[in-house]
Order: structure tokens, then sequence, then C-alpha cells
């Protein structure tokens, strides 16, 4: 009894052994700043469920024409008198706990359009001095240092000057800038296509929603799964995470149930070295969902 015992328990370690070696742990990615409802910063990375917590969106940066406003929604008036400083103890808060916290460039309503290398080169200063390791007298959240930019781009053109903004951001070297992106899941992607062949990008999150056409749909995975080998292969970054709403309400298509996203999707793509996690749109319909504690110990 005793040796089978142990044959049995050897046979379970090695199976497990051959299990973890065939997926890729990974981290949960989401969204925080456009609904005031959502919780505060600390609330959001106090849970312990995130990596990376984007804060949404810096929406107009034109230089030097227009002084670029970042929008939180309800949380902070950045006209105000303090306007957003007070998060700057938040984000501390959470780089505490090993969350890296980022600012997303947002590109569908504001006024983004970057025409020259130049006009990259300007918001690249603007950015480094004004959210990450810069310096400037008028920080729109304080002192703290942001770890990264966020590239949320849909709209303008695929040739307009993304990938020199990246550049001119890696260029800094006091600190390490990380560089994101969150494109469309057809590919290549139609506004940040170009620029995601730089290699100069860390992660990219494809939003795989509001696309039927490479999103996973119920009973039909093979689109999905070529879109994300599309995705894995021919994208120069160190992982690539499956972006996903929180909730039913949180898109016009794509969300996945629980159920579904263990059993079936995360099985299908977490054999891939590039699988990075699970980004998630976005923390207010988190809270109401509890999706992003539902999988975390299958991400």
């Amino acid at each position: 009894m005793e040796l089978k015992s142990s044959i049995s328990v050897l046979t379970l370690s090695l199976l497990l052994l051959a299990l973890a070696s065939c997926s890729n742990a990974g981290n949960i990615v989401i969204y925080w700043g456009q609904n005031g409802n959502e919780g505060t910063l600390t609330e959001t990375c106090a849970t312990s469920n995130y990596k990376y917590v984007i804060l949404a969106f810096l929406p107009t940066f034109v230089l030097p024409t227009q002084t670029p406003m970042i929008n939180l929604a309800g949380h902070c008036d950045p006209q105000s008198t303090n306007g957003c400083i007070a998060l700057s103890s938040d984000i501390k808060f959470c780089q505490s706990k090993g969350i890296k916290v980022l600012l997303s460039l947002r590109g569908d309503k504001g006024s983004y359009p970057l025409e020259s290398t130049q006009d990259a080169s300007l918001v690249a200063t603007y950015l480094w001095n004004n959210y990450l390791n810069g310096n400037s007298s008028s920080r729109p959240l304080g002192p703290a240092v942001l770890d990264g930019i966020d590239f949320d781009i849909e709209g303008g053109s695929s040739n307009q000057h993304w990938s020199d903004l990246a550049r001119f951001l890696k260029g800094y070297n006091r600190k390490k800038v990380y560089i994101t992106a969150a494109p469309q899941c057809p590919f290549p992607d139609a506004w940040l296509g170009n620029a995601l062949t730089s290699g100069l990008f860390d992660y990219v999150w494809v939003q795989f929603y509001n696309n039927p056409s490479c999103q996973y749909n119920f009973g039909e995975i093979s689109n999905f799964e070529d879109a994300w080998k599309k995705w894995t292969l021919d994208i120069p970054v160190k992982k690539i995470f499956l972006g996903l709403p929180a909730s039913i309400d949180a898109a016009g298509s794509g969300f996945i149930p629980v159920d579904n996203l263990t059993s079936i999707v995360l099985p299908a793509i977490k054999g891939s070295a590039k699988y990075g996690g699970v980004m998630l749109w976005s923390r207010y319909y988190d809270v109401l969902s509890g999706y992003s504690s539902s999988i975390k110990n299958y991400v």
C-alpha cells in the first residue's frame, strides 16, 4: 500500500509539473478613472486583484496649441485649485504593493493628432515632465511618478507618429518607462498597426470585444484562436493580454462568462509563450460583477 501511495504521489507531482510547464501564469490589468462610483484608486489596488492599473484617460494632448487635460470623470476636477494632485498618495500606495500604474492616452474622442516627429517629441517631453520622472511646476497628479504610458488610440490613421512618441518616451533612461497599447483585435490594428511593429512596446492588451469577427463567440472559437495567433506571432512584444469587458454591460459584445473563460478560452491561449493575462474594461463594471475575483485563480 505504501509503495502504491508513493507512486501515486510521484505521478501526481509529475503531472502537475507538466501542466505548469504547458501554461503561463498571467496577471490582470484594469482601467480605472471613468466612473466616480468605481471606488478610489487605493481601494482598487487594495483588492490585490490587479498587477497593472491604467488611469483613464488623457484625451487631449495637442501641443503647443492646447494644454493637455486629464479626464478622470467624477474622481477629481483637473481645472480646480488642487486639481487631481490628491491622487498622488493613492498612486504611491499602489506602487508600494508592486502594482504598476500607467496613464492612458485616449484616442477616439479627444484632440490628439501627431502630424510630425516634432509633435511626438513635444508630447513625450510633456508626459515625461508632468507624469513620469521629469520636473514640472504643475504636475496634474502631484509628485507621484507613473510607471508608463498606455496607447488607447481608436481614431486617426496608422501613419501618425505613435512609434515616434514611443521611441522618445523610451529614450528617457533615468527610470524605465513602460509602453503599452490597447488595439482592437482585427489584425493589423487600423491605428496602431505600424507602431506596434516597432519593438518599442512592452505589453499589448488586445480588445477582443466589440469586434465579432475576431472575438470569442459562444460555440465558435476558431476565429478567436486565429486572431490570437496573429497577434502573438507577428507583434514583437514581451506579453499579449486578452482584453475583455468585465460585465455584459461593459461593451456591446464580447463578454465571456466565467465558466466559458476558465474552461474554454484560457486553456486555448495559455500555452502561448507570450500569454500575459487578462485586461478588463473597467473597474466600475468589475466592482458590479466581481469578475476579476472570479477569474484571478485561473488567469
